[in-house]
């Protein structure tokens, strides 16, 4: 991969990075006080709805310093090792705590009406989405053991030529 892709990944990467902190640092505290003014019948709704925005965040950085690192594997020649599963491990668990943590909000938000239930059914939409990211990831992540498999097949291949040889 050339310089310049990298280089415009990680600005992006870092971007979003400082965005997310920001998220938990700034919009959190504003979104709880926000949520103190809710009717006494939905306060219970306060510290699950913050807990699930502020882990989602979390989950979305965990992604980006994953795929950081990952980009940093290729930028070295390294990303057809198995070191790199365990970040797309990480990932594809990332992913899944973020759409089960939009199932969870979609099971707090369906009982009373507090919300009408066309979103409660949005909401369970988009957990759909989140895991079939999670699923198309996994399949990246099948490819990447092919391609393992090959490198490690062509360096016994160029091992055994080399003594023939």
């Amino acid at each position: 991969m050339g310089r310049l892709p990298v280089l415009a990944l990680r600005a992006v990467l870092a971007m979003l990075l400082t965005g997310s902190a920001f998220v938990q640092a700034v919009m959190v505290p504003l979104l709880a006080a926000d949520l103190d003014g809710l009717d006494t019948e939905y306060a219970y709704l306060r510290a699950p709805l913050l807990l699930i925005v502020f882990l989602g965040v979390v989950t979305v950085e965990v992604v980006l310093v994953c795929v950081w690192r990952l980009v940093t594997m290729v930028r070295r020649g390294t990303v057809f090792t198995h070191a790199a599963f365990r970040h797309v491990h990480v990932v594809i668990g990332a992913v899944v705590a973020a759409a089960l943590l939009v199932f969870t909000l979609g099971a707090l938000l369906a009982p009373g009406e507090a919300v009408a239930p066309g979103v409660v059914l949005l909401v369970g939409g988009a957990g759909v989405a989140v895991l079939g990211v999670a699923l198309v990831v996994f399949v990246l992540r099948m490819l990447l053991a092919q391609a393992v498999a090959r490198d490690v097949e062509a360096t016994q291949m160029r091992a055994e030529l080399n003594e023939v040889i």
